[in-house]
Parts: C-alpha cells; sequence; structure tokens
C-alpha cells in the first residue's frame, strides 16, 4: 500500500512561497507580501487554524488534496476543452498507397488497443517504479485505469468526471467510430469474443462506405468543443428527445473514440501533424469530427497521418505515452503480418449509425460552439523546432539534470524577450502517493533570475565563470523544487488545500489569498511539460493564459523536439520569437558550459574571465 500524501509544515510552505513571489514582483510589492504571510503564518493566527483543520480533513480522504485539485485544475474551468485543455499527440507518419491502408491500420489500432484493455482489466499492468530523483519508489497506478472508463460530463458551473460502475452496468463493448461527422457504434466484442483485425476491416469498410453514402449530417460534434457551459445547456436540451439521449449513452458508455479523417494536405510536416491532432483544423476540416469529453480519442486519416487527443481529467501524460508505446510496438509487431481471416463470427451486426434530434436551441447553440473553435484554431500559434545541435546526452556530459536544463533554457529564453521571469508551471509527479496525480515545479526561481540577468549582462564585471556558477545555484535550486514537489512537499498542493478550507469553514478569505501577487504567481504565463516518448511521437497543447506560451518538450539523446503554442491576438506573446530565442539560448548554455570546461582544464587556477 502506497502512502497518503502529507501535508506540509505550514512554515515551510510560506517560506518557499516568498521565495516564489520574489522574482515576479517589485521591492514594495514583496514587502507588503511579505507582511500579509507573516500575519498569516503568525502563532495563534489563521494559518496555524486552517492548517490544524487540513490536517483533521487529511485524516477523512485518501489524498486530501485530489477533488479541490481536480476542481481547480480542470472541472470549474469553462473555457473549451480544445486547445486550452486537451493535449494532442502525433504518432509517426504513415504510408498508405491504397484507401483500404487507412482501415487495415485503423482495424490493427483497435486490436492494439484492445490487446493493452485485457492487461488493465485484469489489473495485470506491471507496477512503475519512479525513475530519476527518488529512482525505485513504486508509483499509483489509478490513471492507467481511467483511461477507458472515464466521460466528462459538462456542467453549467462544474463538469463531472464520470466512471460507470461495472457492478451496476456492464462493461462497455462497443466503440465509436466518427467517420465525415457522423457517430457510429462498432461492437469490437461480441459473444464474449473479441472480433479479429479482419473482422474490425470489414466493420470500417461498412461504416465508411454508409457515411459516403449517408445524408448530410448535423456537425454534433462542435457541440464538445465550445465553452463548457454553453455545452452543458446545449445538452439538456439534446436529453429531452430519447433518440439524443440514446445517442449520447452510446458515446459515453464507449471504450474509446476513433475518428477516421480526412487527409488536410499534401505536406505532412510536424506542424501540420499537430495541428491536426490537437484541434482538427477547424469546423470545415475535421474538428466536427470529434468528441472532445471523451477521454481517449485516436485518429487515423486517410492521408497517413494519425495521433490522438485526450480529455486531461482523468489521467497525467504518463499513462497516454505508456499506452500509446505499448500500441505502436502492437502495430509495428504486426505490421508486416498479412491480416488472416480468423474464424469469423458468424454473419456480423451491421455497425449502427448514432441519429440526431436538434431543436432550433441546440442549432444555435451549436453555430456558438462552430464560431468559437474556429475563432480559437485561427488565433492559434503553433511553433515545432526539433533542435538538433544536442539532446539530452549533453546535460549528462555536464553532470546536468537534463530537465533542469531545458527548463532554465526557457527562463532565460523568456528574459530574453520580456526582461523579466514570469510564473512557469511544470508537472512533477505525485504518484509516489495514493491516488497522486502532480503538483508544481517553480522554475522561476531567485536563483535563476541572478543567472539571466548575468546571462544577459554585457558588463565586463560578470566573467563566463561567474555565469557558470550562478548556473549551478540555479540548478541546484530548480532540483530542489523539483525534489520538494516529488515528496508530496510542494507549495501549490498545499496552498490551495489551506485556501479551500477557508473558503469551505466560510471564514473571510485570508488576505495572503486576495493579494494581487498571489494571483500572479497562479497565473501560468510559461506552461511547461517534459512528455518523453522513446518513438517518434510528440505531445502539443496551449497556453493557459491569454499573454501566455505552451512548451512541451521531447528530449532524445541527441536532438530535443518542442511544441511551442502561443495566441496571436496577444501583442506580449510570440511563437516565432520565442523559437527562435530558445535556439539562441540553448547555443548559449552550451558555449558556456563548453568554454568554461575549456578554459579550466587550460588553467584550473584562474577564474575565466568573458
Amino acid at each position: 500500500a502506497l502512502p497518503k500524501l502529507p501535508v506540509p509544515p505550514l512554515q515551510q510552505t510560506l517560506e518557499g512561497y516568498l521565495k516564489v513571489v520574489r522574482p515576479l514582483v517589485s521591492d514594495d510589492e514583496y514587502e507588503q507580501t511579505k507582511r500579509k504571510v507573516e500575519e498569516f503564518g503568525k502563532p495563534g493566527g489563521d494559518g496555524e487554524m486552517l492548517q490544524e483543520k487540513l490536517l483533521e480533513y487529511a485524516q477523512t480522504k485518501v489524498n486530501w488534496v485530489y477533488d479541490w485539485w481536480m476542481d481547480d485544475m480542470y472541472l470549474t474551468a469553462r473555457l473549451p476543452l480544445v486547445i486550452n485543455s486537451s493535449p494532442g499527440m502525433v504518432f509517426p507518419k504513415q504510408i498508405f498507397t491504397e484507401p483500404s491502408d487507412q482501415l487495415r491500420f485503423a482495424a490493427r489500432l483497435i486490436s492494439g488497443i484492445m490487446d493493452y484493455k485485457v492487461i488493465l482489466d485484469a489489473r495485470a499492468l506491471p507496477i512503475d517504479y519512479a525513475r530519476g530523483q527518488l529512482a525505485g519508489q513504486p508509483l499509483c497506478m489509478e490513471q492507467y485505469y481511467r483511461l477507458f472508463s472515464s466521460y466528462r460530463v459538462p456542467g453549467l458551473t462544474r463538469d463531472m468526471l464520470v466512471s460507470p460502475d461495472s457492478s451496476v452496468m456492464p462493461e462497455p463493448e462497443h466503440i465509436i467510430v466518427v467517420c465525415k461527422n457522423q457517430f457510429f457504434v462498432l461492437d469490437v466484442i461480441i459473444n464474449f469474443k473479441r472480433l479479429s483485425e479482419a473482422d474490425l476491416f470489414n466493420q470500417l469498410k461498412r461504416i465508411m462506405q454508409a457515411a459516403t453514402a449517408g445524408d448530410r449530417c448535423e456537425p454534433v460534434g462542435l457541440l464538445t468543443a465550445g465553452d463548457r457551459t454553453e455545452w452543458a445547456k446545449a445538452r439538456i436540451k439534446l436529453m429531452e428527445d430519447s433518440t439524443n439521449r440514446d445517442s449520447l449513452d452510446m458515446i459515453e458508455r464507449c471504450i474509446f473514440v476513433l475518428c477516421m479523417d480526412e487527409g488536410v494536405c499534401c505536406d505532412k510536416t510536424d506542424l501540420t501533424l499537430a495541428c491536426q491532432m490537437l484541434h482538427g483544423n477547424g469546423s470545415h476540416s475535421n474538428t466536427p469530427n470529434r468528441w472532445f469529453d471523451k477521454t481517449m480519442q485516436f485518429i487515423v486519416a486517410d492521408d497517413g497521418a494519425c495521433g490522438l487527443v485526450y480529455e486531461h481529467s482523468p489521467s497525467e501524460g504518463v499513462a497516454v505515452v505508456q499506452l500509446v508505446e505499448h500500441l505502436l510496438n502492437y502495430i509495428q509487431k504486426y505490421g508486416s503480418k498479412k491480416m488472416l481471416r480468423a474464424q469469423s463470427i458468424c454473419e456480423l451486426p451491421y455497425p449502427r449509425r448514432l441519429r440526431w434530434k436538434l431543436s432550433p436551441e441546440v442549432f444555435h447553440y451549436l453555430k456558438t460552439s462552430r464560431e468559437s473553435v474556429d475563432r480559437s484554431i485561427a488565433n492559434m500559434d503553433l511553433h515545432i523546432m526539433r533542435y538538433t545541435r544536442f539532446g539530452k546526452s549533453f546535460p549528462k556530459s555536464q553532470n546536468m539534470s537534463p530537465d533542469g536544463f531545458v527548463q532554465l533554457a526557457l527562463q532565460l529564453t523568456y528574459f530574453k524577450l520580456h526582461k523579466r521571469l514570469v510564473s512557469t508551471y511544470e508537472s512533477a509527479s505525485t504518484r509516489r502517493f495514493q491516488l497522486g496525480r502532480v503538483d508544481n515545479i517553480r522554475a522561476a526561481s531567485i536563483e535563476a533570475h541572478n543567472w539571466v540577468r548575468a546571462m544577459c549582462s554585457d558588463t565586463v564585471e560578470v566573467s563566463d565563470y561567474d555565469r557558470m556558477e550562478l548556473f549551478k545555484k540555479a540548478l541546484k535550486a530548480q532540483r530542489n523544487f523539483t525534489l520538494q514537489a516529488l515528496k508530496g512537499q510542494g507549495i501549490d498542493c498545499h496552498l490551495l488545500g489551506l485556501k479551500e478550507m477557508a473558503a469551505m469553514i466560510d471564514m473571510p478569505m485570508p488576505d495572503i489569498f486576495t493579494d494581487e501577487p498571489f494571483d500572479l504567481t497562479n497565473k501560468f504565463v510559461l506552461s511547461t511539460s517534459q512528455v518523453p516518448t522513446t518513438m517518434d511521437a510528440f505531445m502539443c497543447y496551449g497556453p493557459v493564459v491569454n499573454n501566455g506560451y505552451g512548451a512541451c518538450y521531447n528530449p532524445h539523446d541527441d536532438y530535443i523536439l518542442f511544441c511551442l503554442s502561443s495566441f496571436k491576438d496577444c501583442g506580449d506573446s510570440h511563437s516565432e520569437m520565442f523559437t527562435i530565442a530558445l535556439r539562441q539560448a540553448l547555443d548559449d548554455m552550451q558555449h558556456l558550459c563548453l568554454k568554461v570546461s575549456f578554459l579550466l582544464i587550460s588553467h584550473p587556477s584562474v577564474h575565466v574571465q568573458s
């Protein structure tokens, strides 16, 4: 049994919070915040009282922050899932030479996913153990078991994440296939037997033929791409009709969604592939060929583009990546084998097309959602950079953490462009604890601020040796933040818990939580995440604030793949400029490391001068 997530000591969190605030605000603002923090943390003050109540509350919960964190991070957010919340993932490009190749690949993909689901259903997935810092500790596996059993239902003020109770409802035996914006029920298990790939191929062929021959269908899937409250209202209207209730029920209970897309363009670059997986390129392209509330949506286009988009609330990227690696290995393993017709299950029933009856009110919501998602997609500024000068092997050769190296490169990049640091989010897994999800590694540290200023300084008083010493201190601070978060001692979840406890007992909100710097530290202008894969697959997502950047990176031995995003209508952010500055920052950091190493070897007793 894994331990419960601890509640960190109050003073430790308050000291850590002040360290986070310091590089983000002016001296006067910092002094004001410091006084409020000291008032909150004084003996017998609000902080001690809330801490005591939080400790009591934690005794009654498997994971004291889980529900609060889920609401704060996902379920109370009203922004559309598309771009703002749901990451896309690009698989290695496939070569399809004839129309049936898309169906063959999709059949094999379904088979590979069901192969993985058998392991999940038996609870036979090998336990993950921590790597890197705190290596060897067992990790909570619950996120894996939510991949095919969860569904996000829109609510007027708060969404719900539901998992059908298998003791009440039978396990689902169908998937939903979306083709030409039409939804079909495909049974993948019939009479307790999984369909063979040959049978899946034939059923997919039937779906393709039916979708092509069918009447023009309203793009109902676009409803899931809009504002969450508006979609909740539309869903209430849909549920008034029994035909719609049946269709929604079949989608909500399915194992996963398979989107059979139409190719977007001949030029399958990293960027065009990323856009197709992340948002589908708009209402006149593949965006209506989605149902964004379903946790797992796999995408196979007729031009060989393939990947997925997933609803983020049930799981972190690590569980999705593990599933994808299993899937791609399965496809690779059986890819060269011809699809033999296994013993067919007698005459298979035709896949059922889902029907919809749309009222004038629903048509209004559909129009609003279409306009909204098209605006969001047009406003998205996504850049993919394969940095090939070095990969994670270079920081390792310098006895540096590759993740810490990249995080500080992102800090240097932002400082080069804006001459300041901003609140930064990097997820740190808390899976060492029951139902653990993440806490935040705060890369915009005091030490990082000192280092980036030295890197951008032209004064002769600052030597490369000084820059290197400051770099090492910044890396150490980053490592300490990381370890603290991994051990369940991060500040973000704890401060959230104290704030939620104040709301729970209906006391006036303490000044520490209404202070402007508190709001500033929780607006993550840099939203970053390392999502490593062993194959040529990568993940991408949008910024989490209007003036922010999304920065997802995948470090390989000899290159680093970055997916960088911002919004075009914001004058403060610009993905192309950020990409150029990031490339220069990484070059500068390598140059600094190599120069100092060389000069220390050549002149071991002399400080290196610029």
